[in-house]
């Protein structure tokens, strides 16, 4: 899709705490560490959390569970949301059966009237099934890159027929060196936050943000992280960037 299809707007959370989203929807639960990125996972810390405190939903703590009966949860909420898909799991996960990833892409279809946001770090198998998954304008697909050893994750996301493709650059451990942003329509950067955050350098996010300017693709800079992210703030240079990619209406019609 053309990148003069796109403008920035700004998003505020509702029921979300992530800065980037309104809500999210978890029709599968728990996961598995693959890579540096996943050493101090939230999720994992939240799921456990959870299940300490009796929510049914998370019996099985940070194990693999496909949720049936929040599948279909989007469908009930009438009013339009950006919803980021799986926040406390990976939707790519290997022990996902395609058959229920597939179901998750027909209720997206069927509840049209939200933008989903789908984050991945298995970005090999997204390639994969990228033949069989139904793209809709306004399903999101974007891949984890937390340094320069996985911009291959990027190659893999660029390859797929999603109409927007995006970038969740956090939690940021290194620089990422050059970046191919062609086909790319939007960049999240962000440090790590929580106990035993490992730190982020100053120039490390305003390479990112520069390499962003000159793509002109929109950068949206999520925290400075640490042991208290809320202290330390999100603002990068004295202001804050909440660039974002909107669809104009006419695109949107077209899903």
């Amino acid at each position: 899709m053309p990148q003069q299809q796109w403008k920035y707007r700004k998003i505020v959370a509702s029921n979300s705490s992530i800065e980037w989203t309104e809500a999210t929807w978890n029709p599968v639960t728990g996961c598995a560490k693959i890579s540096p990125g996943c050493k101090h996972c939230y999720a994992e810390r939240m799921a456990k959390r959870l299940k300490a405190m009796g929510q049914p939903n998370y019996a099985n703590g940070f194990r693999l569970t496909l949720q049936e009966k929040a599948l279909e949860l989007p469908l009930s909420w009438k009013k339009p949301r950006v919803i980021f898909v799986n926040s406390m799991s990976d939707l790519f996960h290997k022990n996902v059966p395609v058959e229920f990833i597939l179901r998750v892409f027909d209720v997206m279809r069927r509840a049209n009237w939200h933008q989903y946001q789908i984050l991945t770090k298995r970005a090999d198998r997204l390639e994969q099934l990228d033949a069989v998954i139904p793209w809709q304008p306004h399903i999101w697909m974007g891949v984890s890159v937390e340094s320069e050893d996985y911009r291959s994750r990027i190659d893999h996301l660029r390859r797929t027929h999603a109409h927007i493709k995006f970038l969740s650059l956090e939690p940021l451990l290194g620089p990422l060196g050059p970046l191919d942003l062609a086909g790319i329509h939007w960049a999240i950067a962000g440090g790590e936050s929580g106990p035993g955050a490992r730190p982020m350098n100053v120039e490390w996010v305003t390479d990112i943000r520069d390499q962003c300017l000159r793509a002109k693709v929109p950068f949206f800079f999520k925290q400075w992280g640490g042991t208290n992210k809320k202290r330390a703030g999100r603002m990068l240079e004295g202001r804050f960037w909440d660039e974002m990619p909107l669809i104009r209406p006419e695109a949107a019609a077209a899903s």
